[in-house]
């Protein structure tokens, strides 16, 4: 193993058909049929564990912990973290990773709570000297929220990667145990140290803030619409070829509870009544508007944002659209203004409502949010 190019160790390298010649497994012919089989990492040309960096894998779940489930007929997660990190050819050969179980849920069911849980203990192992990094396993279906909460949050210049996978270890082309791979070689690489949170799938590495994903089932699903990678992990080493340019860390206090923030999304014919039950029964905090175009919205919703900031809470406006930022070019924008409606630059409605749950433990206030969303 070249340890100082990060390239893929023997036995990684051997899997992929890199290495010599070795006897294919049969491939399942249905996924109700396929058993969880946990591949032993080849440890012959390992290092000493104790001259490896060493990489905490935080798990929560996800895909890349699931399995087939023949009672229910579908995938859940039921893999810990340790069974994970064992499965993958070669990962101690690169690094000395422990694992600590923090959840074990699909992402669907992810939630800030945890958020904060993740975001204390990376705070407190990235704090000690002998962590290089700090890897979350985590399911895709809300992996680009947590990443950036966690970009947001985490004090360290140590690298933080969030992975997950697109194919259980039970289909018989998991991208699990390669994603795993990468991910840890991206949190020891030096070239890593100072980019904050990262998402690495499919040998590509992306900016917490900026990535998303696209679709439902591809491996290649999360990308960076807007700007692009920031770079790979591909068969030699880790290479970066930018940096992440807007990013801010917002430390949160010990003992902190999140905001509860509500997304309202416009559409033909939206009036916000929702939006003005919750106002009424006082069950929201703040709201993000997934507005139309350059973060339009219709008269009946702009009068219940109008309540909305008459009560004091804040709101942030976003677009649904994919890409681009918001800039106040229509009367619309202007109404939304006058009423003291922050504007949330290029993010998604999703990745707005977790900065505005981050920020709203500094300030309400409709300027300082701005100066926050402007960063």
């Amino acid at each position: 193993m070249r340890s100082e190019s990060l390239g893929l160790p023997r036995a990684a390298a051997q899997r992929l058909g890199l290495g010599p010649r070795r006897r294919p497994a049969a491939l399942p012919l249905l996924l109700s049929t396929i058993a969880v089989s946990l591949v032993t990492p080849t440890n012959a040309a390992a290092a000493p564990q104790e001259t490896l960096p060493h990489v905490v894998v935080l798990a929560t779940g996800g895909t890349i912990a699931s399995t087939y489930d023949e009672e229910i007929g579908a995938l859940r997660a039921a893999l810990t973290g340790d069974e994970i990190v064992s499965s993958v050819d070669g990962l101690s050969e690169i690094a000395r990773v422990t694992v600590e179980q923090i959840a074990n849920v699909n992402s669907r069911d992810m939630t800030p709570a945890v958020w904060l849980q993740l975001s204390r203990r990376a705070n407190e192992l990235l704090a000690r000297e002998d962590v290089a990094g700090v890897v979350v396993t985590h399911g895709t279906d809300t992996l680009e929220e947590t990443a950036y909460f966690l970009d947001l949050t985490v004090t360290s210049e140590k690298p933080v990667v969030v992975v997950g996978a697109q194919r259980a270890p039970t289909m018989y082309d998991t991208d699990g145990p390669r994603n795993m791979l990468n991910a840890v070689r991206v949190a020891i690489s030096a070239e890593a140290i100072g980019m904050g949170t990262m998402v690495v799938m499919n040998g590509q590495i992306n900016a917490a803030r900026e990535v998303t994903k696209t679709n439902t089932l591809d491996v290649e699903t999360f990308q960076t619409l807007d700007f692009g990678l920031l770079g790979v992990a591909d068969i030699e080493t880790v290479r970066f070829y930018r940096a992440p340019m807007r990013r801010q860390t917002i430390a949160l206090p010990e003992e902190v509870t999140l905001p509860d923030v509500y997304i309202h999304t416009e559409y033909a014919g939206a009036d916000g009544r929702a939006l003005e039950l919750l106002l009424e029964a006082g069950e929201v905090d703040g709201v993000v508007v997934a507005g139309l175009g350059l973060a339009h919205v219709s008269t009946p919703t702009l009068e219940v944002l109008r309540k909305v900031r008459a009560a004091g809470l804040p709101v942030v406006v976003a677009s649904r659209v994919p890409t681009g930022r918001i800039v106040p070019l229509y009367a619309n924008n202007i109404d939304l203004l006058d009423i003291g409606a922050v504007q949330a630059d290029n993010l998604s409605p999703q990745k707005a409502r977790v900065l505005l749950m981050a920020a709203m433990t500094r300030t309400t206030d409709p300027e300082g949010l701005q100066t926050l969303f402007n960063r």
